[in-house]
């Protein structure tokens, strides 16, 4: 697999997303998936609150989340769910903000299909995948990794389910998160700092299966696991969260 980043000028609240494709993306082969961060989407979609605008970060963070802990957090940072992702602060950012909170994109599946016919036209390709990318935090590791908010032109998942393991046993249960790994390792290329380089192109995916529309409403659902059906439910039902 190949990843390759490229550098845009700093992204200002209004920019023009197709202009912004446009301008930076190199020639679109066949297969290739494009990584998109999440942020440049919102700030050209003006999805941006200045600071001075509200009363406060929490504030805006509990009017923002699906969810929210009702309990003190460490670092003051508010543990939310959004889009039914478990992440902090309603994934509402300020890094790179220059004076704005930046909260998600309004449709992210919508701004993802957005991305695909845009690019399949443009660059006359017909098999092509796109991630839209945020960072979040895994429970009990240090540091952050990418995970993948939306997509489209491909299969976000990869079963394993009645395929032999080495012994030839048939898997019951392990389904790969394609959509997820995909955007970790973009991640890694993009950066977190100044690195200026929210667009990367991702060749030779490995079990990629493309596909020829956006992801329909079943299998957006398939991606998501309800909150008592989690594997973690024990600690995440029993908490105590206010739903708006």
């Amino acid at each position: 697999m190949q990843i390759k980043t490229f550098k845009t000028h700093a992204i200002r609240p209004q920019d023009s997303l197709g202009e912004i494709l446009d301008s930076y993306l190199p020639r679109l082969e066949e297969r290739s998936i494009v990584a998109v961060t999440s942020k440049i989407i919102s700030l050209t979609e003006g999805r941006v609150v200045a600071k001075g605008e509200v009363a406060s970060k929490q504030a805006l963070i509990r009017q923002s989340a699906d969810g929210y802990l009702d309990v003190a957090s460490p670092y003051g940072i508010e543990i939310t769910i959004k889009n039914n992702i478990l992440i902090p602060s309603a994934g509402i950012d300020e890094s790179n903000g220059d004076g704005y909170y930046i909260l998600y994109p309004e449709d992210i599946q919508k701004s993802a299909a957005f991305i695909w016919n845009h690019l399949r036209a443009r660059h006359d390709v017909q098999e092509l995948g796109i991630i839209i990318t945020d960072s979040h935090t895994t429970p009990m590791r240090r540091g952050i990794i990418g995970i993948g908010l939306g997509w489209c032109g491909f299969s976000a998942l990869y079963s394993y389910i009645g395929k032999p393991d080495c012994f030839n046993v048939p898997l019951k249960v392990s389904i790969t998160n394609l959509l997820d790994s995909l955007a970790v390792a973009a991640v890694v290329c993009m950066g977190e700092g100044n690195e200026q380089t929210p667009l990367a192109v991702i060749k030779d995916a490995p079990k990629a299966v493309f596909q020829n529309r956006p992801p329909t409403q079943e299998e957006l659902q398939a991606l998501q696991i309800p909150l008592e059906e989690d594997l973690y439910a024990p600690l995440l039902a029993n908490s105590r969260w206010v739903f708006t």
